[in-house]
């Protein structure tokens, strides 16, 4: 594996393996990797010739000082993680390398953009947005591959990629989730143990609530998932919703949509989690 800290010393190694006709998978990171990141590397891994992984921490997309601040980072532990999996280029670049002069860029992502994490999270998708539209830049690759815990992101990126007609192929994945249903996140290193013996619930609660969308309506499915997970006073719930599985409005009917999904976000102490599961 060669670790990069460049933009053009990154362009050099793939231009040259893509003169040879290889194809290029790119897995977009901010480290404090985990098996959930390591399975979108191993999909990009059989589905390309060169896997490239970025390790990049996006200051633009974090709303809270703090978080940004907290957020886990160790260059060292993710490099034996990424050579586990054959990563071929890691890009590990700095904030001054990424943003030189800031990116003033700005995207309408509609309605889309406004619900759930858009709603309680100002400027978050914006951020996101503009660093992997120029990680996209960067790579050029063939293929990007992003995890399904992240849902309304990986839609917004989606979305991103059909305005923006960028040439890549955005490859969605499973969430990867812990022995007892807890969804993998880098996040999850910050819980203290009583925390974290609590987390799995979350998942529980969503699977007792999809099993019973043949009882309840949309509206009544929303109002006990919310007072199942009010129940445990640990949570701090952010909202509940069940949505669409395209531009994530909420639904009112179970024939609103051919694909619904109910999601959640809340924080347990002082870190924020969130999860989804499809209805169907």
């Amino acid at each position: 594996m060669k670790t990069k800290h460049t933009i053009q010393s990154l362009r050099e190694v793939i231009e040259e393996d893509r003169s040879k006709g290889f194809t290029i998978g790119f897995v977009p990171t901010m480290g404090a990797l985990h098996e959930g990141h390591l399975e979108l590397m191993r999909r990009a891994k059989r589905e390309n010739d060169r896997l490239v992984v970025s390790v990049f921490v996006n200051p633009i997309q974090f709303n809270n000082k703090e978080d940004l601040e907290k957020y886990p980072r160790d260059l060292e532990s993710d490099s034996e993680m990424l050579l586990s999996v054959g990563c071929d280029y890691l890009f590990a670049p700095s904030v001054a390398e990424m943003y030189p002069v800031p990116d003033q860029s700005s995207y309408d992502f509609g309605a889309l953009g406004d619900v759930m994490e858009g709603a309680f999270r100002a400027g978050h998708f914006n951020g996101v947005a503009i660093v992997v539209r120029k990680l996209f830049e960067i790579v050029e690759p063939q293929k990007a591959y992003f995890g399904e815990k992240d849902f309304q992101q990986l839609a917004i990126i989606q979305q991103m990629t059909m305005m923006l007609k960028l040439p890549v192929d955005v490859v969605p994945c499973p969430i990867v989730r812990e022995p007892d249903g807890l969804a993998m996140s880098s996040r999850n290193q910050r819980l203290t143990a009583e925390e974290r013996a609590l987390a799995p619930k979350i998942h529980q609660i969503l699977q007792k609530a999809v099993l019973l969308k043949n009882v309840l309506s949309p509206q009544e499915m929303r109002k006990w998932t919310f007072e199942q997970l009010s129940a445990i006073a640990s949570f701090k719930i952010d909202y509940v919703e069940i949505a669409d599985d395209k531009m994530l409005q909420p639904v009112q009917h179970w024939n609103d949509s051919e694909g619904m999904v109910l999601f959640v976000a809340l924080f347990l102490g002082k870190v924020r989690l969130i999860d989804n599961l499809r209805i169907f």
